[in-house]
């Protein structure tokens, strides 16, 4: 690896800037690096997932009301591929708990084994640092990535207490590394970070409800939170063009119908797919211009 040099980062863009105040109030002081996220004396673990919960079902329900209000437009394309994809999962007998897996990034049958099949890539293998989304069906790669003794790098829930935290193999007690993958081990274990840290991540895994091997198109749940994040890493001189992006979804998952000419210039492509059966499918030719985005 070449020497790693940290450049000034660039301004937050205002629009970027107001959406990160409006997603995360964040204490610098709770962010300082050396901080811990909670001792596990004071550290309420039921509180924290209540919470998260109860977040997470008020958000599904703006959602549900935002897509319902946009079925009749010609313009919600997006919403069209989603439904379809959570429909299809659900009526298969593909999705898994948690449930229904509409307006989630859908856990799947075989999600174990796509993220198996992610972790026998040169790319993932030679990474010290992975940036993994804190959704249910990547639990096994976040569990790949801690138990691999690379440092992982994932969103606070919500991003309501922070953006970002940092775990590895050494913050956690041992046997306690499943409990880390969790969103309450996270917080429990993992050490927040501001904007303003010098890290260089090598690799990202984001969830998807759709993806499209043929260009690198990728639709979320529909929040914005991977383009957000990935605005932040950017800022922050993480990541550049360079750096790769993964996800693993199931086949069932995989569309053909994704106009990437009506993509925004802040929705972020995939570089590689990994499904249940197909080790890796697909190789992005769409430019991720977050130069250009406004977000």
């Amino acid at each position: 690896m070449p020497p790693l040099l940290f450049l000034g980062a660039p301004p937050l863009p205002l629009c970027l800037a107001g959406r990160a105040s409006r997603r995360a109030r964040l204490s610098m002081a709770s962010a300082a690096p050396g901080s811990s996220s909670s001792s596990s004396a004071s550290f309420d673990a039921a509180a924290f997932e209540a919470e998260r919960l109860r977040l997470d079902a008020a958000a599904r329900d703006g959602m549900a009301s935002t897509a319902a209000a946009a079925e009749a437009d010609p313009r919600a394309w997006k919403w069209v591929i989603r439904k379809r994809v959570w429909d299809a999962l659900e009526a298969e007998g593909i999705a898994r708990d948690p449930r229904p897996v509409h307006h989630r990034i859908p856990n799947f049958d075989g999600a174990p084994a796509a993220a198996d099949a992610l972790g026998r890539l040169d790319v993932f293998q030679n990474s010290q640092w992975v940036k993994v989304n804190p959704d249910s069906p990547q639990k096994q790669v976040r569990f790949l990535t801690l138990s691999g003794d690379k440092k992982l790098l994932t969103p606070q829930p919500r991003l309501r207490t922070g953006f970002f935290s940092v775990l590895d193999s050494q913050m956690i007690p041992i046997g306690c590394i499943p409990e880390a993958c969790t969103s309450v081990g996270a917080a429990k274990y993992g050490r927040p970070i501001g904007l303003d840290e010098r890290i260089k991540v090598d690799l990202i895994v984001i969830g998807s409800v759709a993806v499209d091997p043929s260009s690198g198109a990728r639709l979320g749940k529909g929040e914005g939170f991977a383009e957000l994040e990935y605005g932040m890493l950017r800022y922050m001189g993480a990541i550049d063009d360079s750096t790769m992006i993964v996800t693993t979804v199931h086949d069932k998952q995989l569309v053909d119908d994704i106009p990437v000419e009506k993509l925004l210039v802040h929705d972020v492509p995939v570089d590689i797919i990994c499904t249940p059966t197909q080790g890796f499918i697909g190789k992005s030719y769409l430019q991720k211009n977050w130069a250009k985005s406004e977000f």
